[in-house]
């Protein structure tokens, strides 16, 4: 009897799907993240991969697959069915393995909500869900063309009676002016905080002879909320 021919590998094959928010963090080292299922022995009869959150085939192959993650990763996650994958082996008289197998899905234990659009959007989507009794999790990504400065603010009193938590807020109209005329390429993840800090006081005209102290009073804030995290571990 022939022992089956298992192997595990981690890696980002050329081809493979993500979805926006899935939180993956592609790999760039060398050819790694064009790695093609030709570079795989036909000796294992299971090839089990790693790295891709969404489950799926590689190359159409029924043995050389990628389960996804378990659980969702992030919020552009929350409308796949997460599933593990059931494998069985099976060998013939001539000792020929075969494997079989099955997605077995994983039930929802926390729902995660994406919420996006201009104020009325978002506000109509947020009571909708809470005539639900919804208790999910929810990120807003605000759309809308009117400058809402107070955004954060609106939200929480959207959800004060119900059991939902917002856990991220995204304000693209803020984003886009703070951002401004910049490179093509260049992405709000580009910046660092204070970077970020120092546009979004131009944004708002803030006088240039209150910006020294502005900007140092927003570093000390930061870092004392660096610290806080640093104690609470």
């Amino acid at each position: 009897v022939n022992i089956p021919i298992v192997a595990m590998g981690h890696l980002f094959t050329a081809g493979g799907r993500t979805v926006d928010g899935d939180v993956v963090r592609e790999l760039y080292v060398g050819s790694l993240a064009h790695v093609t299922a030709g570079i795989f022995p036909t000796i294992f009869d299971y090839l089990a991969l790693g790295h891709l959150h969404i489950p799926q085939k590689v190359n159409g192959s029924e043995t050389i697959r990628y389960s996804g993650s378990p659980l969702p990763m992030g919020f552009g996650e929350a409308k796949q069915q997460k599933s593990v994958c059931q494998v069985a082996f099976d060998q013939d008289e001539d000792h020929i393995t075969t494997a079989s197998v099955q997605l077995i899905d994983v039930p929802v234990f926390q729902k995660l909500e994406r919420v996006k659009g201009d104020w009325d959007g978002i506000s109509s989507r947020i009571l909708e869900l809470s005539a639900m009794d919804s208790q999910g999790w929810l990120e807003v990504i605000y759309e809308g063309d009117e400058v809402i400065g107070d955004l954060r603010e609106r939200l929480e009193a959207a959800i004060s009676d119900t059991q939902m938590v917002i856990l991220r807020i995204k304000n693209n109209r803020i984003i886009d002016r703070v951002l401004g005329q910049i490179h093509e390429e260049e992405t709000l993840d580009d910046l660092n905080v204070n970077d970020v800090f120092e546009r979004y006081l131009a944004v708002h005209d803030v006088p240039e002879d209150q910006r020294p102290e502005l900007l140092r009073a927003y570093q000390e804030t930061v870092s004392s909320l660096y610290e806080d995290d640093v104690q609470a571990e």
